[in-house]
């Protein structure tokens, strides 16, 4: 393939990615004018613990940067900016030391010590955990700390911009807000003198050329004083619009629930002198009860928490598809989604390039590498047992199973397989042990088989005689087949009877090929398990 032929295949793409980087290629037909990498931009509030929900905001946004390299050979750049001279408006419920952080509250989230005890501040405790995320998956972004750029002065000419126009935004923002907040709404948030707070207070422009601001503070007093070099900050959608102006972003998404900030702060760019980035209004992640995962809750599953029970790669891929329909984030969905990956993944090797564009693992392997090139790395790989069959073998040799435990049964499923040669599937092995230990382990309950459900086992057992753990998992499974149809057991589908399987053998309502599964476990254990199910020990 050549980057001509993967250019031709991304303009005829109906992948989401793809159908995003043109309509950014129609913005600049030709590229930027200035000859500059368009511009990515992700946004992050670290008023809290990062969560999935922010992974995912970078995460899609580099598949839509990918598509964009893909389709126009022009080359990007991605911002990661963090909002962190935000005001902490209320002390989350997942970090420790609240009663310190509520004495905090309305400072900059960059000038509050850290509740951990680790770092400088909330902000840069909260920071270092998204980057260090981000850098363990690969992605290739630029960090921006919104206070590094307040404080530097690198936002002074676009504030003394915003202070010229603030009876403009005044006149797009306030006939949105309700009289209680027009009556002290600002575009300005200034700093106060006194306590460090970032102020919601009405603010007159005493020299917009000069920065200068006055206000009234905390303590009654009338204040003039800058409002550059940190001693002010804006209002989020106004901070937003000012920052596509002055960064000169060209692409950036952002969740269902900032619609209408979308449109106001488009508006106030517009004033600004600028024009609102191209982007994807995407659906929010949802918990198990279906609510709105919020990082001040700390409710739905944690990056940590499925790193620990899945792989990096299932969830992207997970996140891919569909980023306009809402998805509900718990530990069930972990499972399918590692086998998914991998089944997608082995795919891309014998797919005409119009087919691996729509596949979630193509964009998945390009999410970290360069997006230039003609080649794929990775595409065709394979593991040899799936991460359910892992779960399942995990499942029977109990909770206090081992990493070498696990392995000795892999050694003799797979020929010459070991720990070094396969460390992603050594990975899922640790991951299925923590898996099993924490959710499947204490809710196991193997039910006793009914009477033609027993038959069926003993029947089994029968086949099982006399047979070596040479037999080929298909030679399994065909015979597994054939005691399923056999009329006498009962069984009005197969699936009945694999049901039956799994319920009895393996304490679950769902489970691998069985054939696989014997040949993975043995056959002398299966017959331990067979003879349990029917009380023979």
């Amino acid at each position: 393939m050549t980057d001509t032929a993967l250019m031709i295949a991304a303009r005829n793409s109906k992948a989401w990615p793809f159908q995003e980087a043109q309509r950014l290629a129609k913005r600049y037909p030709k590229g930027k004018p200035d000859g500059s990498p368009m511009l990515f931009e992700t946004g992050y509030g670290p008023s809290g613990l990062p969560h999935i929900g922010t992974f995912q905001e970078v995460l899609r946004t580099t598949f839509v940067r990918r598509a964009y390299e893909a389709l126009t050979g022009q080359p990007t750049r991605l911002v990661a900016f963090s909002d962190d001279m935000d005001g902490l408006r209320k002390v989350p419920d997942n970090v420790p030391n609240q009663a310190m952080l509520a004495q905090h509250l309305g400072k900059p989230l960059s000038r509050i010590p850290d509740p951990f005890g680790k770092f400088e501040s909330f902000a840069a405790h909260n920071n270092a955990k998204l980057r260090e995320f981000l850098d363990r998956f690969g992605f290739d972004y630029e960090f921006v700390s919104s206070t590094d750029r307040y404080q530097s002065g690198a936002f002074d000419d676009a504030l003394k911009n915003v202070l010229r126009c603030n009876q403009a935004i005044l006149d797009i923002m306030l006939p949105t807000l309700r009289a209680e907040r027009a009556a002290t709404y600002s575009p300005v948030l200034p700093v106060s003198p006194v306590t460090g707070a970032v102020l919601q207070v009405p603010v007159e422009i005493v020299d917009a050329d000069a920065g200068i601001i006055g206000f009234t503070d905390e303590n009654g007093n009338r204040v003039e004083q800058s409002a550059m070099g940190g001693m002010a900050k804006l209002q989020w959608k106004v901070d937003w619009a000012m920052r596509w102006v002055a960064l000169g972003v060209d692409y950036e998404m952002y969740g269902k629930d900032l619609t209408d900030s979308g449109v106001q702060s488009g508006k106030i760019a517009q004033v600004l002198g600028g024009r609102k980035p191209e982007g994807l209004i995407y659906e929010l992640f949802l918990d198990e009860n279906g609510e709105k995962i919020s990082k001040s809750k700390g409710n739905g599953l944690t990056i940590e928490q499925w790193l620990s029970y899945g792989s990096e790669e299932s969830l992207g891929f997970y996140i891919f598809p569909n980023p306009k329909s809402a998805k509900q984030l718990h530990v069930g969905v972990i499972p399918r989604a590692v086998d998914e990956y991998w089944q997608f993944r082995e795919r891309l090797a014998e797919q005409d390039i119009d087919k691996q564009l729509g596949n979630a693992a193509w964009h998945l392997l390009r999410a970290t590498g360069s997006g230039m090139g003609d080649e794929t790395p990775g595409a065709g790989d394979s593991l040899p047992v799936t991460y359910g069959l892992l779960l399942n073998l995990v499942g029977v040799l109990g909770a206090e199973a081992t990493r070498e435990q696990v392995w000795s049964y892999l050694a003799n499923y797979v020929p010459d397989v070991d720990p070094a040669e396969h460390p992603e599937l050594d990975a899922l092995v640790t991951s299925a042990l923590a898996y099993n230990r924490d959710f499947v382990a204490p809710t196991m309950a193997r039910r006793a088989p009914t009477e033609n459900e027993a038959a069926a086992l003993a029947a089994l057992d029968e086949h099982l005689v006399g047979l070596t753990d040479a037999v080929s998992a298909e030679d399994l499974q065909t015979m597994i087949y054939e005691i399923g149809k056999d009329e006498k057991f009962g069984f009005e589908s197969l699936r009945d009877w694999f049901k039956a399987l799994y319920e009895t053998l393996l304490g679950s309502s769902q489970g691998p090929r069985m054939g696989s599964f014997i040949a993975l476990y043995g056959i002398a254990n299966t017959r331990k398990l067979i003879a349990a199910a029917l009380g023979r020990v």
